[in-house]
């Protein structure tokens, strides 16, 4: 399984992570097109999902 990463954690390295659910373990949060991909730069924070302030997972995809 790919690494997971979660809201407030530190991004690794560059690149682009997708959603993979929700902290609590639900994944039908249906976040927009648009959250389910974020571009990070090393360091930087995960965000929360920005339409329900929900804490998320996040996992690189390139």
């Amino acid at each position: 399984m790919a690494d997971r990463y979660k809201t407030g954690e530190k991004a690794p390295a560059n690149g682009t992570y997708e959603f993979d659910g929700l902290t609590d373990g639900r994944k039908e949060s249906n976040p927009t097109e648009e959250e389910t991909q974020i571009k990070l730069e090393s360091g930087e924070t995960f965000p929360p999902l920005r339409s329900n302030q929900e804490p998320a997972y996040w996992k690189k995809v390139n």
